[in-house]
């Protein structure tokens, strides 16, 4: 057989071992498409041809046994089919395509049978119930039947999902005061029995009114019961969701030591309650939207009336109602739909699990957007610098906060340029160091048979490698595998002499500065991006590496989030509070952060210490000032 037959035989299938195989068409339908893929097709239609005069044979035959045998042969030749070559350019033709989306409804066309409105018979809307949570074969929705008073017979029953509402609440405040504890008048008209069951029989704190199925089918499967009386045109719904869930605990990835130990749960309700605690203002503001065609989730968008600009506002909501999407698992997918256009590595958005931090977001002026059961909120606009904060640093004293900040600068420079400069520096520059140093690398990589970018390359693999298998092994034996995997694999690729032992040196200060890097998504983009390092450090030394910084430095000059330039208010210039580079001191920062166009500008008073003599002297001296100038006003 020959190279190009071997090929050959890869794309070719012999699928005559699916003729007894299930289909998702049915058998009308499936006779449909080869009907109309034989007139179609040249050599289909050759092959019915071939079979057709078969058959005209079969028939010219006047032998019985000769006729049966012949037929068993048809029949052959029909269920047979021969070998083909499977086209990677081969398409669907749009006859089928039609044909498919005319004779498989979707979830919209079977649902359109269901009235939009409810009706004042209880079995119509008992039946339509079934209908639209496809009873008896979905065994999650629950249809308790009962009778209301005992004095006067009315027949209702509750509808709730299974799971998701709370069955301690539907006991005690939904089925027992209308059952046992409810009694209604015989004089009362039938149309006022539902006002009267809402206002004096169901106890519940949320208690609306629904007349539309879609209102009604949405409301249940986020967890509330659904009450139909007899005789009433619409339905009652009742406040009930209680799934399982988490509880607040501590933060798993922003950890602090000063400071608050609470994180978000996937309890949305809980995430807003945490934030509103903080904030306890009328003008914080949270509307509620879904996102979703198959199954809606809920989202939400908080910030302080009084502060935001109403137009980062709009905006925001305008990029979520635009999402058209089945089903939105988490804060992550939100994040990368309505970002900006993704042109780099660098997140456009801050996903923190720290209430502290959105509450202290949305003073400032930022937008916060919770995503249905998603541990992590989204803060939007952000800027890199932001990227590099952490909560903690509020809360130390500004000098030991500017000096943490100075030493994650440093890291992240470490991160990205570490293992590039010592690629530089052994292969091109290797005058800038001294020259016992230089000996000392040298002695070190004799023995090392492999060029030094291809001995950085194979330790920084080997320690992704070792990142990821100890996120990914359980967690009693993770750290052990993380020890393992870069004490022992380190010290026997030295002894092995396959990589120098400054390299390890390098290596390990790289990935521990990696590791300071407080937002996860960040610190993805740095180690990304020291990857295209090390190649331009290879091919051109200090002047590759120079190359990229400039290169990155214009990219990131021209990012947005939300309309909002990420290096600002570096670049472009604009007055701020010192609060970037450097932890300034508490009471002097005085605004907030310009590139948003805050409604409020100023976040504190001038002077905000009037015990410290010497604010006590400035504020003084500034009255004294204004007196004067008032004085010299008046006197001309």
């Amino acid at each position: 057989m020959s190279f190009w037959s071997k090929i050959g035989r890869l794309f070719t299938v012999d699928d005559s071992i699916m003729d007894e195989d299930f289909s998702l068409l049915d058998d009308g339908q499936e006779q449909n498409d080869q009907s109309m893929k034989g007139t179609d097709d040249n050599s289909g239609g050759r092959k019915s041809d071939r079979t057709n005069d078969n058959s005209t044979k079969i028939g010219k035959s006047d032998d019985p046994g000769e006729t049966q045998q012949n037929e068993s042969r048809t029949k052959k030749l029909k269920t047979i089919k021969p070998r083909k070559l499977i086209s990677p350019t081969k398409r669907i033709p749009f006859y089928a395509i039609h044909i498919r989306s005319r004779q498989a409804p979707t979830d919209d066309q079977t649902n359109s049978t269901v009235p939009e409105k409810l009706s004042k018979d209880l079995q119509v809307n008992r039946d339509t119930v079934r209908q639209i949570f496809h009873l008896p074969t979905n065994a999650d929705v629950i249809i308790r039947d009962f009778t209301i008073s005992e004095t006067v017979t009315c027949k209702a029953f509750a509808v709730f999902m299974e799971g998701m509402s709370d069955k301690e609440i539907i006991n005690s405040h939904v089925l027992q005061p209308l059952m046992i504890l409810s009694s209604l008048s015989p004089d009362e008209q039938v149309e006022d029995r539902l006002h009267t069951v809402k206002e004096k029989l169901l106890p519940g704190n949320q208690v609306m009114e629904y007349d539309k199925w879609e209102d009604v089918r949405k409301n249940i499967l986020s967890g509330s019961t659904a009450v139909f009386i007899d005789g009433a045109e619409k339905a009652l719904i009742v406040e009930t969701k209680g799934w399982e869930q988490r509880g607040v605990g501590e933060t798993k990835t922003e950890t602090v030591v000063r400071g608050p130990h609470d994180a978000f749960t996937e309890n949305l309700r809980a995430n807003t309650g945490l934030v509103r605690s903080r904030i306890r203002t009328e003008k914080l503001i949270t509307e509620m939207m879904q996102v979703g065609e198959l199954a809606p989730t809920d989202v939400a968008v908080m910030y302080v009336k009084s502060i935001v600009n109403p137009r980062l506002v709009e905006e925001v909501k305008r990029r979520i109602k635009a999402i058209k999407v089945d089903f939105l698992q988490d804060s992550g997918i939100l994040e990368q739909f309505i970002e900006d256009p993704p042109k780099g590595l660098i997140p456009r958005m801050l996903a923190t699990e720290r209430p502290d931090r959105v509450a202290a977001s949305l003073s400032e002026g930022f937008v916060a957007v919770f995503v249905g059961q998603s541990p992590y909120v989204l803060i939007l606009p952000t800027v890199i610098w932001s990227l590099i904060h952490t909560a903690e640093d509020a809360y130390l004293r500004y000098p030991f906060g500017s000096l943490i900040r100075i030493i994650r600068f440093s890291a992240l420079l470490a991160a990205l340029l570490l293992p590039s400069l010592y690629i530089a520096i052994t292969n091109y520059h290797p005058e800038m160091i001294p020259t016992d140093l230089m000996l000392a690398i040298a002695a070190a990589r004799e023995r090392v048979p492999f060029p030094v970018v291809l001995e950085v390359l194979l330790m920084e693999l080997s320690l992704e490698l070792i990142r990821e298998a100890g996120i990914r092994i359980p967690n009693v034996i993770g750290p052990t595998i993380g020890i393992v995997g870069a004490l022992i694999l380190g010290q026997a690729a030295v002894q092995a002499g396959i990589i120098s032992p400054l390299l390890v040196i390098v290596v390990a200060v790289t990935a521990l500065s990696a590791f300071t890097m407080p937002n996860y998504n960040f610190g993805f983009a740095i180690r990304s991006l020291r990857f295209l390092f090390i190649l331009l450090a290879a091919m051109w030394g200090f002047y590759g590496i120079t190359l990229g910084i400039l290169v990155l430095l214009m990219h990131f000059a021209t990012l947005k989030s939300f309309g909002v330039p990420m290096l600002s208010p570096v670049a472009p210039h604009k007055p701020s509070s010192p609060d970037i580079l450097l932890r300034g001191p508490v009471f002097k920062q005085e605004k907030r952060p310009a590139s948003l166009f805050t409604q409020d500008a100023k976040r504190q008073r001038h002077f905000t210490r009037p015990w410290d003599p010497t604010v006590r002297d400035s504020e003084e001296a500034q009255k004294a000032n204004s007196e004067s100038v008032k004085g010299g006003n008046g006197g001309d």
